[in-house]
């Protein structure tokens, strides 16, 4: 199953759920909400800086990962960046496919 990490922000909204329901009230609601779109979380990390939390769930498939994000941002709580992860073996595969590019200029 594809592996995705998804980079939250909470917005000052959220910040006020975030301090009602604690860290593990909001990994609990993650994990529903992975689950529901057929996944597995793997893990939450809380942070500070630019990314308030860090997420890895294995989904079905870009579009369930699409429709986590969605519900997430829908709220206007918080928003999530979401980055398709790759294997060591998944990037093997790539290394071996041939393609054909033009660079800019040439």
């Amino acid at each position: 199953m594809p592996k995705f990490l998804f980079q939250g922000r909470y917005t000052p909204e959220g910040v006020k759920g975030l301090l009602h329901d604690g860290g593990s009230g909001r990994r609990e609601a993650v994990d529903k909400l992975v689950s529901s779109a057929g996944g597995r979380l793997e893990s939450v990390y809380f942070a500070f800086g630019g990314t308030d939390v860090y997420v890895i769930a294995d989904l079905p498939d870009n579009a369930s990962a699409a429709a986590v994000a969605l519900a997430v941002a829908q709220t206007g709580k918080a928003s999530a960046d979401t980055v398709v992860l790759m294997t060591p073996q998944e990037l093997d595969a790539a290394t071996k496919k041939s393609v054909t590019f033009r660079p800019p200029g040439g």
